[in-house]
């Protein structure tokens, strides 16, 4: 663990919340009475009255159509709403909520795993805090031993740094309601929904598994590369289901070098530790269990969250262990105690 990683802030976590072969490295997530035309009109509403107050009415959205990521602001347009305190979108809290008689803005949240289709955005006279996504873990393709797992895994409630928070209140609960659609509208939409749809489903028939030969993390952050829209290349493949490849798509120690000496073309800066704060989705981690200097297992971020007291989290979908939400902290102070974890994270 790099020094500039505080003993303050771990505790803060806990306590809120051969090579010859190009061998694979690793070492061993509706209305009340739904109305029919909310399927096919996202700024279609549903109110009831709120206690006390007029009735809550949102008549339209904007914009309609959100990145699965989410990160912009939506506006809620409509009367009765000053009230509004919390906002949850597909039952995940958003961020950021302001509300006037006449609207309600809000950044939206992204969509819970990444998938595209309408989401119900429900507004409530209570704050929602937000929360950070619960990890599901799986070791159906006979990974999980692959991760090196020293300590506790994640699937074990002991092992969760994630605090207990009050359950989502229910859209049948709120005072109004609306929908949106989630798309996938960028590059990193597209990676994030390749990485959820295949964090436990693998992609046999285009890329296999390199679990017999030592872990499939590398070849599962390559895929998500490839979806993010980067082209294989004479020094990056994978062919024939995955049985002619290069040790930089499927070996941790030959693919982080070759992503630092690519850096330029491919608009990549490495970043430490102690700069989590400049680490965005569909960036790439490495973690180096016992501390030598060579990387022992990679992952794709797919949730960077900022806790109440502004320390960051980050969570990743990965093989070995497979998981689409895995928490950085956990891996590196529970699971593998002394490691340590770098970023290669993208200018744009």
């Amino acid at each position: 663990m790099t020094a500039s990683f505080t003993r303050r802030s771990l505790l803060s976590l806990a306590g809120v919340t051969g090579i010859g072969l190009a061998v694979a490295a690793c070492a061993s997530n509706s209305s009340k009475g739904t109305r029919s035309d909310e399927a096919t009109n996202p700024a279609s509403n549903g109110a009831v009255a709120g206690p006390g107050s007029a009735k809550a009415v949102a008549r339209s959205l904007a914009p309609a159509q959100v990145p699965l990521a989410g990160g912009i602001t939506i506006t809620v347009a409509g009367s009765g709403l000053a009230a509004v305190r919390g906002v949850t979108v597909g039952g995940v809290p958003a961020r950021d909520v302001r509300a006037t008689a006449s609207k309600v803005t809000f950044t939206a949240p992204h969509q819970a795993m990444y998938t595209a289709g309408n989401a119900d955005v429900a507004l409530f006279t209570a704050a929602i805090a937000p929360r950070p996504s619960a990890n599901q873990s799986s070791d159906g393709n006979g990974s999980a031993a692959n991760d090196g797992q020293s300590g506790t895994t994640q699937g074990d409630a002991a092992a969760s740094a994630t605090p207990t928070a009050a359950p989502v209140p229910d859209v049948s609960a709120a005072v109004a309601t609306t929908t949106l659609a989630y798309a996938a509208l960028t590059a990193v939409d597209r990676q994030l929904e390749y990485a959820m749809r295949h964090w436990k489903d693998y992609n046999l028939a285009e890329y296999g598994t390199m679990n017999p030969i030592g872990g499939d993390c590398a070849n599962y952050v390559s895929q998500t590369l490839v979806a993010r829209g980067w082209q294989q290349r004479d020094d990056w493949y994978s062919h024939d289901e995955g049985e002619a490849h290069s040790a930089t798509w499927t070996y941790c120690p030959a693919m982080d070098p070759w992503l630092t000496s690519n850096a330029a073309e491919f608009g990549l800066t490495k970043r430490t530790l102690d700069e989590r704060d400049k680490v965005k989705v569909g960036d790439i981690v490495f973690y180096d269990w016992n501390d030598n200097d060579s990387p022992d297992h990679t992952t794709i971020v797919s949730e960077v969250f900022t806790e109440p007291d502004g320390t960051v989290r980050i969570k990743s979908a990965s093989h070995n262990q497979d998981g689409p939400y895995r928490d950085l902290d956990e891996m590196i102070t529970i699971q593998h105690p002394g490691g340590t974890a770098w970023f290669h994270t993208f200018d744009a």
